[in-house]
């Protein structure tokens, strides 16, 4: 197992000293929500802080990307110095032209998955994907309760990935 901590679960008015603590931790790398208030209802960060964040992390970013066609920010999630890019299913009408773009600039390709979203959805993508992320909450709020039968999709992908 590999933990990437959610740096939206961080103290903001001293990010300096929890990027420090995570880059003496064991974490794989760092998960950063970004939230645009239409895609899911709440604004997180921008690109400014992620950038700061990628200068003071010796962790590799994982960017996920919660707002409506992530496409249009590959090159700016790349020069912030994300190793992933993690886009949403739901929010990409050419997914399979999204994750090869974000592949194109040297990133590795995530997709997320809403609770609600079958894993069959991801068949015809998944062997250009590098990485799949099964939301076990609805995005865009922390502290939700656990989404069950989120387990049961994860056993779904292993199948689906040994095929």
């Amino acid at each position: 197992m590999r933990v990437a901590p959610s740096l939206l679960a961080a103290d903001f008015c001293n990010l300096r000293s929890q990027l420090d603590m995570l880059n003496s931790s064991e974490a794989f790398c760092l998960h950063v929500d970004v939230m645009d208030g239409n895609f899911v209802p709440n604004i997180s960060i921008g690109f400014p802080v992620i950038k700061a964040i990628g200068k003071m992390s010796e962790k590799p970013l994982d960017v996920h990307m919660m707002v409506n066609e992530p496409g249009r920010y590959i090159s700016e999630v790349r020069d912030c110095g994300a190793r992933l890019m993690n886009v949403h299913y739901e929010a990409c009408t050419h997914l399979n032209r999204t994750l090869t773009q974000i592949r194109d600039s040297g990133m590795l390709a995530g997709v997320t998955i809403n609770p609600a979203t079958p894993v069959a959805m991801l068949e015809e993508v998944i062997d250009i994907v590098d990485l799949v992320l099964i939301m076990s909450v609805n995005p865009g709020f922390g502290g939700q309760p656990f989404i069950k039968n989120s387990i049961s999709k994860v056993t779904r992908l292993r199948e689906m990935l040994a095929r």
